[in-house]
């Protein structure tokens, strides 16, 4: 390893997580000389069967509240109409496809993987796009100029489905309990959680500094 590196175990269906976004994206500029990022799918909604949005409904119209007050992100309207009309709504949460879809992004992009994560969650949680319709994407398609063809075509590929897997079974291995989950690898086996759960950037900013000092 040439820098520690800043491992940031997400879902994109996380609102928690919708939340953190502009935290960890100033934690990634603020280290970007001295930490190298990734992103790992957490795979947090993978029904064997589809469960339609109604079953969570409930919760989400409480808990967003909660994200909001605490980390000043709003929801947008769009998504919100899914949450308080659940019985006209036609999703079926699924965090396979975005998480398929990060690790296409991926090659295109390795070093703007916050960026990229950070824009799905806005897709889904501010302007209310399913992300499990790939229409859902084509707009990121253009902001970043990936050929349409190709994504589309391993968005439905065997092996960037096995990717996203992959992600997701080493998200288990860190033992991760809940999202956003971030921790720092300074060593092939050494992996350091520098935060659980939704944190200000202030104490993530301190705990950062106080780890690459005692390195």
């Amino acid at each position: 390893m040439n820098k520690p590196l800043l491992i940031y175990c997400y879902d994109a269906y996380c609102g928690w997580c919708y939340g953190f976004s502009d935290v960890i994206a100033n934690i990634a500029h603020t280290f970007k000389d001295q930490l190298d990022v990734e992103v790992l799918s957490g795979g947090m909604i993978l029904p064997e069967k589809p469960v339609h949005i109604k079953v969570s409904a409930d919760f989400i119209a409480k808990a967003y509240i909660g994200v909001e007050e605490t980390t000043g992100k709003k929801f947008g309207q769009d998504y919100l109409w899914h949450i308080f009309n659940a019985d006209e709504s036609d999703w079926y949460p699924n965090s396979e496809k975005p998480a398929i879809a990060m690790c296409i992004f991926k090659e295109y992009y390795p070093n703007r993987v916050i960026e990229f994560a950070t824009d799905l969650q806005y897709a889904l949680h501010y302007e209310g796009r399913d992300l499990t319709d790939n229409e859902a994407y084509r707009h990121l398609l253009e902001k970043y100029s990936i050929n349409e063809d190709a994504f589309y075509e391993k968005l439905s590929s065997e092996e960037y489905k096995d990717n996203a897997q992959y992600e997701f079974s080493l998200v288990k291995q860190l033992q991760v309990e809940g999202y956003p989950t971030v921790f720092i690898q300074t060593k092939e086996s050494s992996f350091h959680m520098i935060a659980r759960g939704f944190t200000e950037e202030a104490v993530l900013t301190e705990r950062i500094n106080n780890l690459l000092k005692s390195l």
